[in-house]
């Protein structure tokens, strides 16, 4: 029992890395795992899994969701853009440009933290629900938005991405491809095709591993120049089926520390229909983010790496995927980089 819960939801890890625990299964991932990661360095060659976040373009797919948009200060009677530094003896030869970005934290290649999806759970055991993310921190208490106080402060106090850059995020990652499994097809992926996908390519995955998935959806996302065509994304390349029970207890057992793929969502949304009356919309979401605190990447790009494993006839290799330290945000984007 902690001072935020009576009861945890049902296959919950709370309290188990520490009441106060705000990074999850990223516990995980220890100075010696980092050292094991670190040997997968063979060739010294790095990649970029980033796409350029000004991609996937517009806000077609994501109706509250923005490209970054540049902003220029004020600086005399133009702007601090191309400004011609000057001096009282009119010696200096500088010029200097400075800018500044609206950047919405989960439009591009991202981390989603633990406190971007909760549920509504009866945590404290006095029959009612409320809002509740990871390790049983509040909505409304620790996660804050305008709709909680008009006067704020607003953000998450707890439970924000700027824990994640604290780990560092540096440990092994095992790829599993997907799209050469799969084709370019929307495809579920359940425990059964996952199983054959990782013998057929010879991939482990170990306790403290992060798992990515390269499905070719990024690929298809940047041939699409910044005008996303959603019908043609929505039924194309493979996504994991939130609501096959052995999938999502195999990534309970497993230990992972992070799934990182290049789609959105990771999992296929909208899910297939649930049972009961009633159920997460966002079923993988709902075990990664808010049972287990295993962090969620989306819309990574694992092309150009995905290319060279199969080549090289290898899966794993040192992921290198901070965050930015940016206190209070629930996601941020990132440049991760796999070095082998």
């Amino acid at each position: 029992m902690t001072e935020r819960w009576k009861t945890r939801p049902e296959g919950a890890n709370w309290g188990e890395f520490g009441p106060d625990d705000q990074v999850g299964r990223m516990n995980l991932i220890t100075p010696e795992k980092r050292r094991k990661a670190a040997a997968e360095i063979r060739e010294g060659l790095a990649f970029c899994l980033s796409m350029p976040l000004d991609f996937p373009g517009s806000n077609k797919l994501t109706p509250y969701r923005f490209p970054p948009q540049f902003h220029h200060a004020k600086r005399g009677d133009g702007h601090n853009y191309n400004y011609e530094l000057s001096d009282v003896c009119g010696c200096f030869s500088d010029v200097i440009s400075d800018d500044a970005v609206t950047l919405y934290t989960q439009y591009s290649t991202q981390w989603d933290a633990l406190g971007h999806v909760g549920q509504m759970f009866d945590a404290d055991g006095d029959g009612t629900r409320e809002k509740v993310y990871y390790n049983g921190y509040r909505g409304g208490v620790e996660i804050v938005g305008p709709d909680d106080s008009s006067e704020g402060p607003h953000g998450a106090s707890a439970l924000g991405i700027e824990n994640l850059a604290l780990t560092c995020v540096q440990g092994r990652g095992v790829l599993v491809d997907l799209e050469s499994q799969c084709g370019a097809e929307r495809v579920l992926v359940g425990y059964d095709l996952m199983m054959r996908t990782l013998e057929a390519q010879g991939a482990e995955v170990e306790e403290g591993d992060m798992l990515c998935l390269h499905t070719g959806f990024a690929e298809l996302v940047l041939s699409m120049n910044k005008d996303p065509d959603g019908d043609v994304l929505a039924t194309s390349c493979a996504a994991l089926d939130g609501r096959d029970e052995k999938l999502l207890q195999w990534i309970s057992d497993s230990g992972i520390a992070a799934i990182c793929a290049d789609n959105f969502a990771v999992e296929h949304y909208p899910a297939r229909e649930g049972t009961g009356d009633e159920f997460p919309g966002l079923p993988l979401h709902n075990l990664c983010l808010f049972k287990l605190g295993i962090h969620l990447g989306e819309l990574w790009y694992f092309a150009e790496l995905a290319r060279w494993l199969k080549a090289n006839g290898r899966s794993r290799f040192f992921l290198t995927a901070p965050p930015l330290r940016l206190p209070g945000s629930v996601g941020s984007p990132a440049t991760p980089v796999a070095t082998v």
